[in-house]
């Protein structure tokens, strides 16, 4: 069941301001988007800005000032697209729910918003756009629809939101922006430390073009490449996790979101394919490409989604083969050699395939070295940008609740 527009309001607690409490209609005009017919090629590649949610997703800022597609006159004419001035809210209500951007210039969207044009005399766009962002989970909680969820128009328009003065508006979104610009560095700091972990790689030991070592296919330096289990197991609320893709795309596994089976389900799992430490996992379905170093000690299964690289230890180190795998020109070869149809596939017997430099263990072993140096940096980066969103969730809480 989806919430009540009344649940989007935050708590008072004492001492906080008294502001006024007001719909989103009344401070903004709403406005949705349209996309013109796309077999019609005079509507497109025009001089109008056309945004889509996933034109959201990818900014590195809260500003968005060009978009990747544009239509043209005629386009925005035959559509129900409208534009929006600079300087307006853009919110995606669905596909998915929540992502917010200001326009710096004149653009219209897709149908996959309800964008806000805000009053000046009432309201700041940055004190709105962070709003909205602070909430939105809750925002995402009013959607509805059975195939995909969506926020509507008059729902969003009855959402409210805490009014202070304009100028106390401002400073609150000045202060947001200060703790926005210190997370968004950490962040490049983290980014950069992994892209110097490749750079370090390829100076050391080249790509399979130019490599002065020479190659080696992975059916060669591993005892055992399979996948998990085909069939999806029963799961339980507690007992052993069970990896899939989803759980190794970020640096650190979440064990308390993966999936469980039990104990005797995972006997039975691993007679086939029996992860240990110094093995490598490589998703193979779905998200192709992600290589995982195994090196903890906790027992797990595995889906069929991701495959065990079990490497011969008298020929390569698990950290060397992970960050090869984690190479571009290793995500080429694995995409190159998937099969794309209703889920992107990488056939066992393609991963065999593989061919990568082979140095000497003692070369692996001082790469393993420089690696961990980095990723130890890298690890205290990562708990610090955690404080850092710990802190910017706080202060938002502050903010909104006359409390900053």
């Amino acid at each position: 069941m989806s919430a009540s527009v009344e649940e989007i309001a935050l708590p008072l607690e004492p001492g906080e301001q008294k502001w006024r409490s007001v719909r989103l209609a009344d401070c903004c005009s709403i406005v949705s988007g349209g996309t013109p017919k796309s077999s019609e090629a005079s509507y497109w590649n025009g001089d109008i800005l056309w945004a889509t949610p996933k034109d959201l997703t990818e900014l590195d800022s809260k500003y968005i000032s060009s978009t990747p597609r544009t239509i043209t006159e005629s386009g925005y004419a035959k559509s129900s697209a409208n534009m929006l001035p600079a300087q307006s809210v853009l919110f995606s209500s669905r596909a998915p729910i929540g992502h917010v951007a200001i326009n710096t210039v004149p653009m219209c969207t897709n149908q996959g918003f309800k964008s806000l044009v805000p009053d000046p005399n009432q309201i700041v766009p940055d004190y709105l756009y962070y709003w909205l962002r602070a909430n939105k989970a809750q925002l995402q909680a009013l959607g509805n629809g059975a195939t995909f969820k969506e926020v509507s128009k008059t729902v969003i328009s009855k959402v409210e939101i805490p009014l202070p003065p304009i100028e106390e508006q401002r400073r609150i979104a000045a202060i947001l922006d200060k703790s926005d610009a210190l997370r968004a560095k950490r962040r490049e700091a983290i980014a950069k430390l992994d892209q110097l972990l490749q750079s370090v790689f390829l100076e050391m030991f080249g790509s399979p073009r130019d490599s002065s070592y020479p190659l080696a296919s992975l059916d060669e330096l591993c005892t055992k490449i399979t996948d998990g289990s085909h069939i999806t197991p029963t799961y339980v609320i507690d007992g052993v996790p069970f990896l899939r893709v989803t759980d190794i795309q970020s640096s650190n596994i979440d064990w308390a979101k993966t999936k469980y089976v039990s104990a005797q389900e995972h006997q039975r799992l691993t007679k086939r394919s029996k992860p240990e430490v110094g093995d490598v996992l490589y998703s193979k379905n779905g998200t192709i490409g992600i290589p995982k170093l195994v090196d903890w000690e906790r027992e797990f299964s595995i889906f069929v989604s991701l495959a065990l690289l079990k490497p011969r230890h008298e020929k390569i180190r698990g950290g060397f083969l992970e960050s090869f795998l984690a190479t571009p020109f290793a995500l080429r070869e694995a995409k190159r050699h998937s099969k794309t149809g209703t889920v992107t596939n990488l056939h066992l017997t393609e991963i065999r395939k593989i061919r990568l430099p082979l140095p000497p263990l003692a070369a692996q072993d001082r790469y393993i070295a420089l690696r961990e140096a980095i990723q130890s940096h890298s690890r205290r980066l990562a708990r610090a940008q955690l404080r850092l969103d710990e802190l910017m969730a706080s202060i938002q809480q502050r903010a909104f609740s006359g409390r900053l």
